[in-house]
């Protein structure tokens, strides 16, 4: 059994937010299929980790990316452990992870959560070149390359110049291997429309996010002020739009906007995957797979989505229940709305094959073992 020392440069525990429940969860399924332990900063909680080692000894310093003790660290880890592989998440620590490759005979995998040089290019920052050269580097010392969809995969083959062999989509995940009950679903709904007065005949629409994060925050303004504007003007389709997450800026909560409801941060965010009845993901910038569109599919929410904002997500495998409109094209975007209320189709079986966490790391792990 390979036994993986896998280096968390950032807080995730406990998990809060979609990044980091990727990497916990990833980590907790990950470890069901081989021995794994975790290095990471001293801000991460090892009680949420029960299931693998977390050993919380990197600094919370930002040096800590350019900190070479940390070789001389890691080094007696593995040795120490008898470890097989390296894992990194993000080529940030490409550095180490290749260092450590070479004089402790460790197999490296890179963990990609997006293509970061074109992620930051999307943000605007004019050194995104150099980190992707950087990023380039690391793929390519690599022993395995971890790749969040095929669209990023695809790119880092032909774009890097990866072996082909060597990479593997490896996306985010969800819990559950098949949709809520019907009960289940209606007892949601039922809690939902009680807590805010929403009519029977009113479609709940919902949007989560963590909005500290500007991909967020913009799409939440393209809901407030564009989507729901445009909605009002349809005859005869009644609605509420609920949004739910952490820090919604005071400056979009202090106005009033007709039929939207600021739930903020909400104890059970599960209660209202579940009883919505439409998703909408109006991201229109950065990178990765989506991680709350994932989560709503997988709650047989019907979605939808901005193009860019369902990559990684195959229409083929939700049964319709995801409508795609094209980039900024908000017109558009309200007409699948509308359409998507008649939609009754259940999310397939096909769907969690390609997202449950208990069949992905799975297949990782036969991966590196193979």
């Amino acid at each position: 059994m390979a036994t993986v020392i896998s280096i968390v440069s950032y807080p995730f525990l406990p998990a809060k937010v979609g990044g980091q429940k990727g990497v916990a969860l990833f980590n907790n399924y990950f470890s069901k299929h081989l021995q794994l332990i975790c290095v990471t900063t001293k801000k991460n909680d090892p009680s949420a980790a029960p299931d693998y080692k977390v050993l919380n000894i990197l600094s919370n310093s930002q040096l800590r990316y350019i900190n070479i003790f940390y070789f001389f660290l890691i080094r007696k880890i593995i040795k120490k452990n008898n470890a097989t592989h390296l894992l990194i998440e993000h080529p940030y620590y490409g550095w180490l992870g290749v260092l450590l490759k070479k004089f402790c005979g460790v197999k490296l995998i890179v963990h990609s959560h997006n293509i970061e040089g074109l992620r930051w290019k999307t943000l605007g920052k004019w050194w995104w070149k150099i980190l992707w050269q950087y990023e380039k580097w690391t793929h390519r010392n690599a022993d395995y390359n971890f790749f969040i969809h095929d669209d990023d995969r695809n790119y880092a083959i032909n774009s890097f110049k990866l072996n082909a062999a060597k990479c593997i989509t490896m996306t985010y995940g969800i819990e559950w291997d098949k949709a809520p009950s019907t009960i289940d679903i209606q007892r949601c709904k039922d809690e939902i429309r009680n807590l805010y007065a929403i009519k029977k005949e009113e479609t709940i629409l919902f949007f989560n996010g963590a909005f500290n994060y500007r991909p967020n925050i913009e799409a939440l303004k393209i809901i407030t002020d564009i989507i729901n504007p445009i909605l009002q003007k349809q005859n005869g389709f009644l609605y509420k739009i609920i949004i739910c997450g952490r820090d919604i800026p005071v400056e979009i909560t202090s106005k009033k906007y007709t039929n939207v409801i600021f739930a903020g941060f909400v104890d059970d965010v599960g209660l209202y995957f579940k009883g919505a009845d439409i998703f909408l993901n109006s991201i229109t910038e950065g990178g990765g797979i989506k991680t709350k569109l994932v989560e709503a599919l997988g709650n047989n929410l019907n979605a939808v989505s901005t193009k860019l904002g369902a990559t990684g997500i195959n229409t083929n495998w939700c049964n319709e229940k995801l409508l795609l409109s094209n980039d900024n094209d908000w017109y558009n975007f309200v007409e699948l709305i509308i359409k998507s209320s008649s939609i009754k189709k259940d999310i397939p079986p096909i769907y969690f094959e390609h997202f449950y966490w208990g069949y992905t790391t799975k297949k990782a792990a036969d991966f590196i073992n193979a």
